[in-house]
């Protein structure tokens, strides 16, 4: 019985880091959960739609969305000197002003901004074919 205490203890002790792990995105973007929503980072290179798309991926694998849930843009994205900070995006449109995305470039600084789960997922067609050497 002491055994099993200690199996479960260690257990529960190495879960709890486990959960709060970053997740890779497919296409190479780093997403971590912060507070009531999670953060994209690692977006060089890649462009608002690769961040989309890193967003995305993560709202569906980790979070279980559907294509038909919205993602928002939770806060204002803060501008760094030389370097770009993280986009906090959310699946929880409360306390937002929701805004439409026409232009997804601009969409990454504004709060509210949004776009279905499927239709930023579709972005990470672009990675593939950038991978794949193709042009758009």
């Amino acid at each position: 019985m002491k055994i099993r205490s200690k199996f479960l203890a260690v257990f529960i002790l190495t879960a709890a880091p486990l959960s709060a792990q970053e997740f890779t995105a497919r296409n190479g973007v780093t997403v971590a959960a912060v507070g009531k929503g999670f953060n994209v980072t690692g977006d060089a290179g890649i462009g608002a739609r690769g961040v989309w798309c890193g967003a995305a991926d993560y709202a569906r694998s980790v979070k279980g969305a559907t294509g038909a849930q919205r993602l928002y843009i939770a806060e204002d994205r803060k501008r760094g000197f030389g370097q770009r900070g993280p986009v906090t995006f959310t699946l929880d449109p409360n306390g937002l002003t929701p805004s439409s995305t026409v232009i997804v470039g601009g969409s990454l600084g504004r709060a509210g901004a949004n776009l279905s789960v499927g239709h930023a997922f579709g972005f990470c067609a672009d990675h593939k074919l950038q991978r794949a050497g193709g042009r758009f």
